[in-house]
């Protein structure tokens, strides 16, 4: 089994879930008393936030978090954020490991169900950049994104909510009502483009399939570490 590293902490709600769930798979793989080989940073969000706008400064931030990873053992790498694979391929052109790549996962997670057009939720720039759209279309998928006002609110959620371990009942309602509006313009499933939308939302709450981008990316790193 190789040993996976996790850069966690944005944030760290949904860090405690990739724990779990490398774990949980790990062991549903191999049974017995068998579990996930994994390091894990968690960095202080505050200091990511302070690095806002300046791609270079976060690119070189990630990079030496990275490196402390690689030089712990890690063999290969996760960012534990959709957002944060904006600035994937810029490390992953620099590492000696591979990165495990949530949009990908994504993708094939999607082309696997048939599907053609998918709504997308997550942060203003997940929604709105095109670092994560792009490799959905490169597969044949069309993305289909939330109005203004609605990305707005699910920004302000994700951030003022959902990373100090807030969910309601009243958010909650928020977002179903955006999955509708997505489903009326064609949405065949939603991709739940935050790793921390899958603790506010469950496929038991909604009649469109939804992807779990969270499960989705472990799964790929238990791939990987176990050579599947």
């Amino acid at each position: 089994m190789k040993t996976i590293g996790l850069i966690g902490g944005t944030g760290w709600v949904s860090t405690a879930a990739y724990y779990s769930l490398l774990n949980e798979k790990v062991n549903q793989r191999l049974g017995g008393m068998q579990f996930a080989r994994c390091i894990i940073y968690s960095v202080n969000f505050g200091e990511l936030m302070e690095l806002k706008g300046d791609a270079e400064a976060m690119t070189a931030y990630l990079r030496k978090t990275a490196e402390q990873l690689v030089g712990a053992g890690a063999e290969c790498l996760m960012l534990g954020a959709n957002t944060l694979h904006m600035f994937a391929d810029q490390l992953a052109s620099t590492l000696p490991v591979p990165l495990i790549h949530i949009a990908r996962a994504t993708a094939a997670a999607i082309r696997q169900k048939g599907m053609q057009k998918v709504g997308l939720l997550g942060t203003r720039q997940t929604m709105e950049k095109h670092f994560y759209k792009s490799i959905l279309k490169k597969e044949g998928i069309e993305v289909l994104i939330p109005g203004e006002e609605e990305r707005e609110m699910i920004d302000q959620a994700i951030l003022g909510e959902f990373f100090k371990e807030v969910f309601s009942d009243a958010t909650r309602k928020k977002f179903l009502d955006v999955i509708e509006n997505l489903k009326i313009r064609g949405a065949e499933g939603i991709v739940l483009g935050c790793t921390e939308i899958p603790l506010l939302l469950k496929q038991e709450h909604c009649d469109l399939p939804l992807f779990n981008t969270t499960e989705l990316h472990v799964e790929a790193a238990v791939d990987f570490a176990l050579g599947s």
